[in-house]
C-alpha cells in the first residue's frame, strides 16, 4: 500500500510539471513520509480555514515576472549655470572685499535680467594664500578669493545674452551649463506608463508561448528611481573659458543656444498571475 501511494505522488508531481498553465489540479498528494511527518499537528482551527485556505492558494499560484524599460525625448527649456568669481589681491581683507563686490554685480546684474533670487545660490566660497616656492623656504606672496554660483531656472532662449554680460560683469569662469526640462514630471510619468505597456505585452507573448493566459498583477516594482535628466553643454562652458571678454557680445547674437534633446527613462518590473 505504501509503494502505490509513492507512485500516485511522482505521478502527480510529474503532470503538474508538464502541464504547467494547464487545467491539471494543483493539488499534490502527499508521500508517505510527509503523512507521517504531519500526522502529529493538530488539525487547524475552523476559524481560520478560510485564512489558511487563501494564503495556500497564493503559494500555490503560478506566476510570470517580466521587467521593462521606456524612454520619453523631450525638449529641455531651462538652464542651469555654475559661475565662479576668482579674485586676487596681496592682503587677504583687500581680496575678499573685491571679491564680494564683483559676486554682487553679478547678482544685482541677474536680477535685472529678470533671475528670480530664489535661483541664485552661493554654492561654495573659500580664500587660500598664494605661495612663492621659488627657494627653500615658501612665502606668501598674495590671497585669492573664489565664490561659486549656481544659477537655476534659467530660461533658455535668451541665455547666450545672460552669460556674456554674467563674464563682463565679473564672472571669471562659467564651470558648467546644464540642460533641464521644467516639465520632467510629466514626462517621466509618460515613461512609466509606457513602461507598464510594454510590460503586459512582453508577459502576454511569453505566456502564449507557454500555453498560458496573462492575469491580474501581482506585484510591480519601480527600479529607475527619481533622478531629473540633464543634458551638459560642455562646449559652450569651454567657449567661454576660452574667450576674451570684448569677443562675448559679438559671439553671443551667432552662437545660440542648441540644447539638444534628452531622453527621460523609467524601468519596472512587474509579476502577473497565469492561468
Amino acid at each position: 500500500m505504501k509503494k502505490t501511494i509513492c507512485t500516485l505522488s511522482a505521478i502527480g508531481i510529474l503532470i503538474i510539471g508538464l502541464t504547467g498553465c494547464g487545467n491539471a489540479s494543483s493539488e499534490i498528494v502527499p508521500s508517505a513520509e510527509q503523512t507521517a511527518s504531519h500526522s502529529s499537528v493538530p488539525a487547524p482551527d475552523s476559524s481560520d480555514s478560510s485564512q489558511s485556505g487563501k494564503s495556500q492558494a497564493s503559494y500555490d499560484a503560478n506566476s510570470i515576472i517580466v521587467n521593462s524599460s521606456e524612454k520619453v525625448t523631450v525638449v529641455p527649456d531651462i538652464a542651469q549655470v555654475v559661475y565662479s568669481v576668482h579674485t586676487k589681491a596681496q592682503e587677504a581683507a583687500a581680496c575678499q572685499q573685491q571679491n564680494t563686490e564683483q559676486v554682487s554685480q553679478v547678482i544685482e546684474l541677474l536680477k535685472e535680467l529678470n533671475v528670480a533670487e530664489a535661483s541664485i545660490q552661493t554654492s561654495d566660497y573659500y580664500m587660500n594664500p598664494v605661495y612663492n616656492y621659488s627657494g627653500n623656504t615658501a612665502r606668501i606672496t598674495g590671497y585669492e578669493a573664489i565664490t561659486t554660483l549656481t544659477v537655476s531656472d534659467l530660461p533658455i532662449e535668451g541665455l547666450d545674452e545672460i552669460l556674456a554680460q554674467s563674464v563682463s560683469s565679473g564672472i571669471n569662469t562659467i564651470s558648467s551649463i546644464t540642460y533641464q526640462a521644467s516639465k520632467y514630471d510629466e514626462s517621466y510619468q509618460a515613461a512609466l506608463t509606457a513602461a507598464v505597456e510594454t510590460a503586459r505585452q512582453k508577459a502576454e507573448v511569453l505566456a502564449k508561448a507557454a500555453g498560458c493566459n496573462v492575469g491580474g498583477v501581482i506585484n510591480i516594482q519601480e527600479t529607475s528611481g527619481y533622478s531629473e535628466a540633464r543634458y551638459s553643454d560642455h562646449a559652450l562652458a569651454n567657449m567661454y573659458r576660452s574667450t576674451a571678454k570684448e569677443e562675448l557680445y559679438a559671439q553671443a547674437d551667432t552662437a545660440g543656444i542648441m540644447p539638444g534633446e534628452i531622453q527621460v527613462e523609467a524601468s519596472i518590473i512587474v509579476e502577473y498571475q497565469l492561468y
